[in-house]
């Protein structure tokens, strides 16, 4: 069943390493909180392992020689652009995908706004920081956390929903999506974990003329191990990639960042990341069947992405277990919709999985 609840802005700072409640979930809890004591395996942060690869890192390299000259975008706003056969005035670079959820929260003035949760919580808190109500629209482990027909109020002309979902790791059909699509309504679609998906099906990047406005986001922080250097990118109508580029800054985006996007976007760039979304669903596939074979451990709907949300009883005090055995795995009780007997665990090679299901299941035991 899935529920629609208008969340009133209760969202507080969350509680400590604990993983007890508080008022609110704490919507500034990232999965970087978890490896910052040093010497854990890091399952906690979705970010490909031995990435930067060797040929970007010495791209990125070879751009401090220019680092005296200001940012210029034009060949890497072009190469997004015809990597998803759009025009050019529809893509806005950004400072990673979560600069664009700022953008849009302070340059559109929604009467309803609604977030499809769970979900990650960035897009919700950049709203309530410009001022916006926030409704939940609450997805439910019954049915696989998936959307279905009539979850959306028809009032709300503002939707965000991610695809994959971060942290159900559920793929949405595009027709679903674009079901929700209808004039008058800006359509948001975080797409930052959908190059961890073959193929990338089920993207809307490509789509245009869909009615209202319908806007994509997009990232290359986890295929490409690029957190650090903060790049992303908008798709959506010209108008309001317009009017979300005049609230940046000048130069919002570094030189090497843009040598990153025109990089990732050339073909035989795509062409490696399709060979590891094509790895990450081989080893997807193995952590699923480890984790099947522990009774305490429930895993909702099919997992489509990067990680896997799981279920298990006490799976706060399993958490700092894992700590404990030299383990980080994300807490789930700071994603509305979620308490605090989930976990979402990122998807690793097969060695670093069969250690990591060895310490769960002594934990467990």
């Amino acid at each position: 069943m899935t529920s629609t609840i208008d969340q009133p802005d209760t969202a507080a700072p969350g509680a400590g390493d604990t993983g007890a409640a508080g008022p609110g979930p704490d919507l500034r809890h990232h999965g970087d909180a978890e490896v910052r004591t040093p010497g854990l395996v890091d399952l906690a942060v979705n970010v490909r392992t031995g990435t930067p690869p060797a040929w970007l890192r010495e791209h990125l390299a070879d751009t401090i020689a220019g680092l005296a000259a200001y940012p210029e975008q034009s060949a890497a706003r072009a190469a997004v652009a015809a990597r998803h056969g759009r025009p050019e005035d529809e893509v806005l670079l950004t400072a990673g995908a979560a600069e664009a959820f700022v953008l849009l929260a302070r340059v559109l003035t929604p009467r309803q706004a609604v977030v499809v949760h769970p979900q990650f919580t960035e897009p919700e808190a950049a709203l309530r920081d410009a001022g916006h109500q926030v409704g939940r629209v609450v997805l439910t482990p019954g049915n696989g956390f998936r959307l279905t027909a009539g979850a959306v109020p028809e009032s709300a002309d503002l939707v965000v929903v991610g695809n994959p979902t971060n942290p159900t790791s559920v793929l949405h059909p595009a027709a679903a999506l674009t079901a929700l699509a209808r004039p008058g309504r800006t359509l948001v679609v975080d797409e930052a974990f959908i190059d961890t998906v073959p193929g990338e099906h089920e993207s809307l990047a490509a789509l245009r003329g869909l009615p209202g406005q319908v806007v994509v986001l997009r990232s290359l922080t986890k295929t490409w191990g690029l957190a650090g250097l903060r790049i992303g990118y908008v798709l959506g109508p010209a108008p309001l990639i317009t009017a979300l580029s005049a609230a940046q800054p000048l130069w919002p985006v570094s030189t090497p960042a843009l040598a990153a996007a025109e990089a990732c976007s050339a073909p035989a760039a795509l062409a490696e990341a399709e060979r590891a979304a094509a790895a990450t669903a081989l080893q997807r596939t193995h952590l699923l069947k480890g984790l099947a074979v522990l009774p305490a451990v429930r895993v909702h709907g099919d997992p489509a992405a990067s990680f896997v949300l799981v279920e298990l009883p006490d799976a706060a005090a399993v958490r700092l277990r894992l700590r404990d055995a030299g383990f980080a795995v994300r807490r789930g009780d700071t994603f509305p919709g979620l308490g605090p007997d989930w976990l979402r665990i990122a998807v690793r090679d097969e060695g670093t999985t069969d250690r990591f299901l060895a310490a769960l299941a002594s934990v467990l035991g």
